[in-house]
């Protein structure tokens, strides 16, 4: 999946969150210094950022099919080799990383086995493969509250609990299915502050991804009831909330 939104937008609506799960999720990848590493689906770069401060630029490599992320990581992080592609389809050779990473990427994935077996064929034999997916089947991810507060209004609201790797073991069977060794799971998590339920709510009418496309199919009543109803089940003062998510890691 390709996001058309602006790096920007995404930065409001999800790389903030991403870029707290980032040290965990390099931590947990085994990064370090020397490692030459790729980051799939990087998105504005949240955890490409993170990784160059751990190896450098230089041996920092990302993709992502949106041409607008892609250049947002050029601008933002020179010298990264950032390049237009999408994790089933890496322009890259055989084994030529000690790392690579998926962070929030694997439930947009086409084909998120082929995907993991992608990151998989070039990372070194020995090497680390990692990819982190919210909690999603638990309603413990960033969205929790827009979802309950969704379905409680229609009932046939999709939400994301069925999506790829949302669920506990789901990318551990995704990763062996694609031939990683030693699979590993674990979770991560990330807190933010909200100065209020405006500052909260604001990104999703910009967002990305399930809960965009469900808000804006809403005509201006409905998504009026949502608002309020997400409103009324949050704090009413600055508002701390918690996202853990699954990550897998494997050897190559």
């Amino acid at each position: 999946m390709s996001f058309d939104v602006s790096a920007d937008a995404y930065d409001r609506f999800m790389g903030a969150w991403s870029r707290r799960l980032a040290p965990a999720m390099a931590d947990l990848a085994l990064v370090r210094p020397g490692d030459r590493v790729l980051d799939v689906g990087c998105g504005p770069g949240a955890l490409t950022e993170e990784l160059v401060r751990r190896v450098g630029a230089s041996a920092v490599a990302a993709v992502d099919p949106a041409a607008s992320f892609v250049a947002a990581v050029r601008a933002r992080l020179p010298g990264v080799d950032v390049r237009t592609a999408t994790a089933e389809a890496l322009p890259f050779g055989n084994g030529v990383f000690a790392a690579a990473l998926a962070q929030l990427v694997v439930h947009f994935m086409a084909d998120p086995v082929g995907g993991i077996a992608e990151m998989a064929r070039v990372t070194a034999p020995g090497g680390t493969c990692a990819a982190a997916v919210w909690d999603f089947a638990g309603g413990n991810g960033p969205l929790g509250p827009f979802w309950e507060a969704a379905q409680e209004l229609d009932p046939g609201a999709p939400g994301e609990a069925g999506l790829p790797g949302a669920h506990q073991g789901a990318l551990v069977e995704l990763f062996e299915a694609a031939g990683l060794h030693e699979v590993r799971e674990a979770t991560i998590s990330a807190t933010r502050t909200f100065r209020s339920f405006e500052e909260w709510w604001a990104p999703f009418e910009v967002g990305a991804g399930a809960a965009r496309r469900y808000l804006g199919g809403l005509d201006d009543e409905r998504r009026a009831a949502l608002r309020e109803r997400c409103r009324a089940m949050l704090p009413s003062g600055p508002l701390e909330l918690t996202a853990s998510a699954w990550v897998a890691r494997g050897t190559a």
